[in-house]
């Protein structure tokens, strides 16, 4: 027992000496780190612990400054260096950079797309290794460090090591970042092997032409300027766009301080441009350059499951030899001349029954009967006037007369845009017509050109003599689209509330509104746009980059609800065509 004893005491004793000698040890320890924390704790660290986490593949500069300078791992970090690559254009690294980061043209392939052993040599000469953990950058808010980011991945580097600095050296420098003129001393040759392409991410010709005739399952993003999208820029010989492409230029994707917009605010965008998650979606520009600017901000920053960049971009579109076809205005169709209603309103094609058109002339019945184009039926606007808040009694009228919802109605008036075709379009886009359009030529211009004008009133019912054509009486039925069209008087705010944007009023009169007619203070944002402004002396439309010109000129925004109002309904609605011609996406007319 008394071993025992002893021995129980023994044990005691060393428990307990080595419970003091771990508790010293870990004071010790604690102490140590504090020493060591507050030596690190300078202001500028203190600064930088501000530094966000990192938004999907972008950080902020207090990230980039602690990772440089060792205050925190990159995330995810397994040990391999952080590489900082500049991608500005040479005149601008040399001019300043960050200290360290290596340089990269990303046009010194051209137009010419490089290949996965070339695009692996670039990598390597970098020093890029697996594992590497690379952050790219340009002087913010261009393209530049999207397209870099766009070729890293592509060839194959883990999305995962990849980060864009966002708002570039701008806002680097702005938050106190060190630059430097010193050129970056040479680096080992890296290890980084290109072992695959990752065709999810891009497209080729073929896929995206097909892509182009199908906007609801898809949708293309046109990365260029307004100068470009609109024809006033034609570097490739053709001006314009690619037929149903969007206008969203690189600009459009960041804030002021070039920073790119929130997810909210680039989902919002799309949505009021149409653009669906669900969508495939397709960003191109001339040539593959800027188009990585809605790639990423769509891809990475806003979270849309599918989107692919064009590296060929219109530079492939247009050296294609079937000649593909550019657009100038957004949406054409909406504009129908001579040359198309000859061959669509022809004889041929009314004789067999395949025409797919009913030609609305909304002129004076005593014009109509003066001379008018081949198989147009009269529905004068004035019935269109009358019955604008009995859209059941105007329907009525619409199908004894030969209006066949389920066909393309194509409005003529008195030569072009005018006031009468405007509001006879904008009601029977209202009253839900498949397709709608405005004959943009005169009866005279049709007769200049060598094409025959009826002067017999169209046969409306069964035929009346052998082989004679006559268009089909019908219950004119179709779905109302109201909603979308009218905006509801007054326009004080709040009155109507826009989902996505605030509402600007758009005044298409020849004089501006009285302020009381604005809705007073506090009532939507107002802008005066004479409709004869955008008007050629014929009434047809001005070219495309002529109308962006002089809506821009008069402050009138893509991001909004635009409300377009004047004494003459008429005019307004020719307005909402017009616009709705260049491609403005949320258009109404001021209805009371």
């Amino acid at each position: 027992m008394k071993e025992m004893l002893v021995a129980a005491r023994g044990r005691h004793a060393l428990h307990e000496g080595t419970s003091k000698r771990l508790l010293t040890a870990l004071v010790w320890l604690l102490l140590l780190s504090a020493f060591s924390l507050l030596a690190t704790w300078t202001p500028a660290a203190r600064a930088q612990a501000g530094a966000e986490a990192p938004r999907g593949r972008l950080v902020d500069p207090a990230w980039l400054m602690q990772a440089l300078k060792g205050a925190a791992a990159a995330p995810g970090a397994t040990g391999a260096p952080l590489v900082v690559l500049d991608a500005q254009p040479a005149p601008l690294h040399a001019a300043m950079h960050i200290p360290g980061a290596r340089h990269i043209d990303v046009f010194a392939g051209g137009a010419r797309p490089l290949g996965p052993a070339e695009m692996e040599q670039r990598f390597q000469a970098l020093g890029l290794h697996p594992g590497s953990k690379i952050v790219v950058y340009d002087q913010g808010g261009n393209y530049f460090a999207p397209r870099l980011f766009y070729d890293l991945v592509l060839h194959g580097v883990p999305e995962s090591d990849v980060y864009l600095l966002d708002g570039g050296l701008a806002r680097w420098r702005a938050a106190g970042g060190e630059v430097t003129k010193e050129p970056t001393a040479p680096v080992a040759r890296g290890s980084l092997r290109v072992s695959q392409v990752r065709e999810e991410l891009r497209t080729q010709l073929p896929e995206f032409l097909t892509a182009s005739g199908d906007p609801r399952g898809n949708a293309l993003l046109e990365a260029l300027e307004p100068a470009w999208y609109y024809g006033a820029t034609a570097w490739f010989g053709r001006g314009g766009h690619v037929p149903r492409a969007l206008m969203t230029p690189v600009p459009e994707f960041f804030n002021a301080d070039k920073t790119f917009k929130s997810p909210a605010e680039l989902r919002r965008m799309m949505a009021h441009l149409g653009v669906k998650p669900e969508q495939q979606v397709y960003s191109y520009c001339g040539g593959g350059f800027a188009a990585a600017v809605p790639f990423f901000a769509l891809k990475y920053v806003a979270d849309f499951p599918q989107v692919k960049l064009f590296p060929g971009s219109q530079l492939d579109w247009l050296r294609d030899e079937r000649g593909l076809p550019m657009w100038t205005y957004a949406a054409p169709r909406l504009m129908r001349d001579t040359g198309w209603l000859k061959a669509w309103n022809g004889k041929l094609l009314r004789s067999t029954g395949a025409s797919p058109l009913v030609v609305v002339d909304v002129r004076p019945p005593e014009a109509y009967k003066a001379g008018h184009l081949p198989y147009a039926v009269n529905v004068p606007a004035e019935l269109f006037r009358r019955h604008a808040h009995e859209p059941d009694k105007l329907a009525a009228l619409l199908g004894p007369a030969g209006v066949n919802a389920a066909l393309e109605a194509v409005v003529v008036g008195e030569g072009g845009v005018d006031a009468d075709a405007g509001f006879a379009y904008w009601m029977l886009e209202r009253l839900g017509q498949r397709r709608v359009s405005i004959f943009v030529d005169s009866l005279e211009r049709w007769a200049e050109q060598g094409q025959e004008v009826a002067r017999e009133p169209t046969v409306v019912g069964p035929a009346t003599k052998p082989g004679e054509i006559t268009i089909a009486r019908t219950t004119y039925a179709a779905p109302a689209r109201a909603t979308g069209l009218v905006a509801e008087a007054p326009l004080a705010a709040g009155a109507a509330a826009a989902p996505l944007y605030p509402r600007v009023m758009v005044a298409m009169g020849a004089k501006p509104p009285a302020p009381a007619a604005t809705g007073g203070p506090g009532a939507a944002r107002v802008v005066h746009v004479p409709l004869k402004n955008l008007l050629q002396a014929d009434g047809r439309p001005k070219p495309a980059h002529d109308l962006w010109s002089l809506l821009a000129k008069a402050g009138v925004p893509r991001y909004a609800e635009l409300a377009l109002a004047a004494d003459d309904a008429g005019e307004a609605a020719a307005g909402h065509f017009l616009l709705r011609l260049m491609g403005f996406p949320d258009v109404k007319v001021v209805w009371p």
